[in-house]
């Protein structure tokens, strides 16, 4: 049985509060668990002491014996010093999706569309300038 320490949900509509469990991997996410060791409230204040309550024994048990915690959880646990965590990061985030690329490349054309139309009408009203002046 592989044993994962997750969030589970609780609270009301909009009202989200969470107990940090350990449980079997493939219950249910609000479903039975082992062991509660912990709470998340996540709408208090990030420096509030209340917003994550750990029973560090019992978590230092059971990441022991071989629990996982899942993303967020090890974040908690890392900010608490528990589990050190490698922080993750995403090269392709700042790059443009391929639909916000083909886009550019429309109006890229179009422009320049414009700009050799308007080059074009201009350099007769030029010509005809230049002959009246001259």
């Amino acid at each position: 049985m592989s044993v994962s320490l997750r969030l589970s949900r609780g609270g009301s509509k909009k009202r989200p509060y969470y107990k940090i469990v350990v449980a079997n991997s493939r219950a249910p996410r609000d479903g039975k668990y082992l062991e509660q060791v912990g709470t998340y409230n996540p709408l208090l204040a990030k420096d509030d002491e209340n917003r994550v309550r750990l029973t560090e024994d019992r978590v230092h048990y059971w990441l022991g014996v071989g629990a996982q915690p899942t993303d967020r959880v090890a974040r908690l646990l890392d900010k608490r010093g528990l589990k050190e965590r490698a922080p993750t990061t995403n090269p392709n985030k700042g790059v443009p999706g391929k639909k916000s690329k083909e886009r550019a490349e429309d109006r890229a054309a179009k422009l320049a569309e414009a700009q050799a139309a308007a080059a074009v009408e201009a350099a007769p009203a030029e010509a005809a300038a230049e002959t009246a002046e001259a």
